[in-house]
Formats: structure tokens, sequence, C-alpha cells
């Protein structure tokens, strides 16, 4: 069973967007709190998610920083990648200054991607098989 790592309630703002020849790029904006067993802080600047469709299909890549502290309430940050070609398909990468939650840098990592008004929820969860 895959175990849950930080839930981030996630507030987005308004979007940016270019279409081009042969795509379209949406810069969306947010902010956000994470709470878990591990991690609780909040996201250091506003986050940026960028989705980008093309003839050849849709990624989609969100990079954050969120600052707080661990689960020895040490003061802490850890940075998010979240990229995916869809919201049920998004694979984090996460790097942090914390000696307790360094095993996350290295581990297998899924996250699942919930909508709701005014933003979305983000549940990481280590994968295991």
């Amino acid at each position: 069973m895959d175990k849950l790592i930080v839930t981030i309630n996630v507030t987005t703002y308004e979007a940016q967007m270019l279409e081009g020849q042969n795509s379209k790029v949406v810069m969306i904006p947010f902010s956000g709190t994470a709470a878990g067993d591990y991690f609780n802080g909040r996201t250091t600047v506003n986050g940026v998610d960028t989705q980008i469709t093309t003839a050849d299909g849709f990624s989609l890549s969100a990079r954050y920083m969120l600052e707080g502290t661990d689960q020895s309430g040490r003061q802490c940050r850890m940075f998010i990648e979240n990229n995916g070609t869809s919201l049920e398909n998004c694979v984090p990468k996460i790097y942090t200054d914390s000696p307790e939650l360094a095993f996350l840098e290295n581990a297998r990592l899924k996250a699942d991607v919930e909508c709701v008004e005014n933003g979305v929820i983000v549940r990481i969860y280590i994968h295991t098989v």
C-alpha cells in the first residue's frame, strides 16, 4: 500500500495563456499549505503549473518550494517538481534540506491531484509495488 507523505491544498490564480501555431501553453500561478505526518508548511512564494498541449499530447509540470517543519519539528524547506501527462499520471520529485526527509530525494513517489473549487488538492505518496 502507498504511504501518504504530504497533502498540499493549492489555491490557483489567474492563468496566463499563449496559443502558438502548433501548441498551447497555460501557466497557472498558485500558493498552498502542506500538512502531513512528515512535513507541515506553506509555499515560500507562488509556484507555477505549466500545461502544454501539442499535436503529440499534453504535459504538465508544477514547481514550487515549501517552507515549514519536518516531523522532528526542525525548520526546513522542500522543493517539489511534479510532472505528468494528466492529473491522474503525476510523478513528483522532492529535494529537501531536512536530514529527516532526505530519504524522499531517492524515493519512488506518485501524486494524486483532485480538482476543488479555486484550486486543487495534491497528495504525494511513497509508491510501493
